[in-house]
């Protein structure tokens, strides 16, 4: 759907984005992640045509994109844009109709969200009158109204309470198994492993890592194990660093369990053989990262190499 190249963004003497490729498969739903200040906020405003690169090009379904693409797309930006003097009804007919549909057509999609959300009481509402959780609703029924090809989540959950976060979240899966692809922004990485097929990671303008979900966690394996165990004999054994693994953590207490890294080499066979002398294994599984511990990984690993 999206294939950005080489995109180059430049604000005074801020370089925002430096020579950023992306390409966005349709049906997915992509996580464009980074810490604040990365350049994300400026990527997604390119692809909704409020900036323009200094370089580089976006094309949107194998088309170089263009006015005509603003239609099929919906983007609900993390700083929020709806009119706090205007009525909810209103304003979201008037937002629909700026997307292309008619007044009568508004409206019933409207009344489908408004019930869909249980908000059907708030059409004569001002906005104003909203708490932020509820005004972050309106603006997704306002995102997805025109039913968009693509819609563009930034920070989408600010604001919300756990209930609500999850019905949006919810909402969010339905959209993508229809068909629709959603790019979702964040720099929070509680949501991704379970919205998320494929990720991104912008740091300080520059593409850092990108690939599926699976992919990038299993090239981020790095041979760790848990080990669940019970002693063969009275006395609790001494599991130490050796030549086939070094102990990241041993508990004796009422549970035993060790966490072993294996040394280059080594096959977990060899750790199975080494430890039944001495123990019975219950259980072992292996550690794979967490995009929040990748994501922590890359963007810290930098600052704590400049000041080794």
């Amino acid at each position: 759907m999206l294939d950005i190249r080489n995109i180059t963004k430049q604000y005074a003497n801020h370089l925002a984005l430096d020579d950023v490729s992306l390409f966005i498969p349709k049906g997915i739903i992509f996580g464009l992640l980074g810490p604040n200040g990365a350049g994300k906020t400026s990527l997604i405003r390119i692809i909704n045509q409020i900036t323009a690169p200094d370089s580089g090009e976006v094309y949107f379904n194998g088309e170089k994109l263009n006015p005509n693409h603003v239609s099929a797309i919906g983007y609900l930006p993390e700083e929020r844009g709806l009119y706090k003097k205007m009525k909810i009804g209103e304003q979201m007919i008037y937002l629909a109709q700026l997307k292309g549909l008619s007044k009568i057509e508004a409206r019933r999609r409207i009344q489908y969200w408004f019930e869909k959300l249980n908000i059907e009481s708030w059409w004569d509402k001002k906005v104003e009158d909203l708490s932020k959780g509820m005004q972050q609703k309106v603006q997704f029924v306002a995102t997805v109204l025109h039913e968009p090809e693509l819609i563009i989540l930034d920070e989408p959950f600010s604001g919300f309470d756990p209930v609500n976060a999850q019905i949006i979240q919810d909402e969010i899966l339905e959209l993508n198994k229809k068909g629709t692809t959603v790019i979702y922004s964040t720099h929070r990485m509680e949501t991704v492993e379970e919205l998320c097929d494929h990720i991104a990671l912008i740091h300080k303008s520059k593409k850092i890592l990108d690939g599926s979900v699976k992919e990038i966690k299993s090239a981020y394996k790095n041979q760790t194990y848990s080990i669940d165990y019970s002693p063969k004999y009275a006395d609790e054994p001494f599991v130490e660093s050796n030549s086939l693994y070094e102990v990241l953590f041993h508990k004796n207490t009422e549970e035993h369990q060790l966490k072993l890294k294996l040394n280059e080499g080594v096959h977990l066979n060899d750790i199975i053989l080494s430890l039944t002398d001495q123990v019975f294994i219950n259980q072992i599984h292996e550690i794979i990262p967490s995009i929040h511990d990748i994501f922590i990984e890359k963007v810290t690993s930098p600052l704590l190499a400049a000041h080794a």
